[in-house]
This record gives C-alpha cells, sequence and structure tokens, in this order.
C-alpha cells in the first residue's frame, strides 16, 4: 500500500505587527518624556478628558491636535514615524495610487500605576502605532486580539503551550525606544501597569489620502 503523502499546510491572511527599535534615542527620549510631562502638567482639556473617561494617568488623545508644531523633539520623532510609515507600507504590499500615507493625530499616553487601556481599535485610519518613551520594570505590555476571535463560536481553547501564532491574544512587551505599528482595525489592549512608575509612549494614526 502507497503511504499517504504529507500534508499541506499553508499559512492564509497574515496579520502583521511592524516592530523597530530606534537607536540612539536615549537624549530624545529625555526630551520626549519632558514634553509629556509638561503637557500632562499643563493641559487642563486633557486632564479633564481624561478623569471623565476614566483614562488612569494623562493623555492629550482629545485636546492638543499640534504636538509637532508645540514640541521640537515630537517633530523630529516625526520623521522617523514617517519613514517607517513608509517601510510598513511597502511590507504589506498596498497599492496607494495617486494618493499616500499622512499622518492623521498623534498623541501622548502617561500611564500612572494602576492603570490600563482597554480593548479598542482606530477607526477611519490605516496604520496606527505607538512609540514608547519610557518603560519601567514592570510596565504593561501590549495586547493584540485574533481579529478573527467573534467568529471562533465553537472553537475550542488552544493547549497552554501553543504556538505564539495560533494563540486568540498575544502581548507584546516593548521598551524604551520601540515603535510598534499595525493595521488600524486590529484590536488592541493596554494591560494593567504593575510597575511603581509612569509609562510613557506617543500613539499615532496614518490615514490614506
Amino acid at each position: 500500500m502507497t503511504e499517504p503523502s504529507a500534508p499541506q499546510i499553508d499559512t492564509l491572511f497574515v496579520t502583521r505587527l511592524y516592530r523597530a527599535e530606534l537607536d540612539g534615542m536615549e537624549a530624545m527620549n529625555d526630551e520626549l518624556a519632558a514634553c509629556c510631562r509638561s503637557a500632562a502638567e499643563d493641559d487642563i482639556a486633557g486632564q479633564k478628558w481624561s478623569a471623565k473617561n476614566g483614562y488612569t494617568g494623562y493623555t492629550s488623545y482629545a485636546s492638543l491636535d499640534d504636538l509637532p508644531w508645540r514640541f521640537p523633539a515630537v517633530k523630529s520623532l516625526k520623521s522617523h514615524l514617517d519613514r517607517h510609515a513608509k517601510a510598513f507600507a511597502k511590507l504589506q504590499e498596498w497599492n496607494l495610487g495617486d494618493k499616500k500615507l499622512e499622518l492623521d493625530s498623534l498623541w501622548i499616553n502617561v500611564l500612572d500605576p494602576g492603570g490600563f487601556h482597554g480593548s479598542h481599535i482606530h477607526p477611519n485610519s490605516v496604520i496606527s502605532g505607538t512609540y514608547y518613551v519610557e518603560i519601567p520594570d514592570g510596565a504593561s505590555s501590549i495586547r493584540f486580539e485574533d481579529p478573527r476571535l467573534a467568529l471562533m463560536m465553537a472553537s475550542p481553547p488552544r493547549k497552554p503551550k501553543a504556538a505564539r501564532e495560533l494563540l486568540h491574544s498575544i502581548p507584546v512587551t516593548p521598551k524604551a525606544g520601540t515603535l510598534m505599528m499595525w493595521e488600524s482595525w486590529l484590536r488592541h489592549e493596554v494591560v494593567l501597569n504593575q510597575a511603581e512608575s509612569e509609562r510613557i509612549s506617543i500613539s499615532f494614526n496614518y490615514a490614506w489620502r
């Protein structure tokens, strides 16, 4: 009897997480951290929005829309973001036609100990991401959710030691100088910050225009 051939296993519909460790950013991170703390102290509207919406710490998400103009260090960071957004788009093999990706929004996150950010997506954007300025020991990771999860009504759970790419949610731990980008429809959350100090990051969206 002829032995059956080995099955062919293809991986379909890949979801990519773009991660880059930016070198030589120590001095810029110090300046960015100072900018973030200055905004957290002075931005009354952002403080009120953060308190009203249960953000433990401070975010400029709904208050400041001119950070690259306001802070030279953020303007310098934008040049890095633009370069990596272009690289990510190339990796994705997107046909952008006569339009291009443009930075649509950018905001500060100062997450206090004990804070978290619940599961969410970024509507009306193409690329979303975060640059990590200060990540103390024990700071929270970012967790990404399988975009097919809502369709898996009868799917058995994964084994505890299942391969990482088969898990329904995957935590990723950044460090200072880490830049992450992903497609904006990918649901994600920031888990509980168990560090003894603030976790500082700058998040952003790119639109296709």
